[in-house]
């Protein structure tokens, strides 16, 4: 039984509270989406993901507001590598603009059914911080770096 996961690394660290809430925020944002049916909050997130997965992080509205609602409650600083939750983000750009595009298509059921798997993993993160990411970067890893296995 494999008791652990490959995670990506990386030289930054973040607040685990921080990350967490990020996902509660898309959890709701979905939740919004999923009622309303405005592609924009998709778009949002589009953009939102696509400045959490890069260097632009501190520019997300979402991390913005999760950083100063944790720093507003108080809740201890849990500083945990950023990797995963970069690579989660970029799931979540792929998982969002994908749904964008399907729903310009006109294949809303589509569209709708990765915004709920993508609420389903922001879920589990922001409850149980379980990182969905982590379980599906061994996988990635694989099927690119093959070669540099051996």
């Amino acid at each position: 039984m494999r008791t652990f996961a490959i995670c990506p690394i990386s030289d930054k660290r973040i607040n685990e509270r921080v990350a967490r809430t990020n996902a509660a925020f898309t959890v709701l944002l979905l939740i919004i989406f999923a009622y309303t049916s405005n592609a924009f909050l998709m778009v949002f997130m589009v953009v939102d993901f696509l400045f959490r997965s890069t260097t632009y992080s501190k520019f997300s509205l979402v991390g913005i507001s999760s950083r100063n609602i944790v720093k507003y409650l108080t809740l201890d600083v849990h500083l945990i590598n950023a990797g995963p939750k970069i690579f989660a983000a970029r799931i979540g750009f792929i998982f969002s603009i994908s749904s964008v595009l399907f729903l310009i298509i006109g294949v809303p059921l589509v569209a709708y059914s990765l915004a709920a798997i993508l609420g389903l993993f922001s879920f589990l993160e922001a409850a149980f911080g379980f990182c969905v990411a982590c379980e599906i970067y061994p996988f990635v890893f694989k099927i690119f770096y093959r070669e540099n296995l051996n």
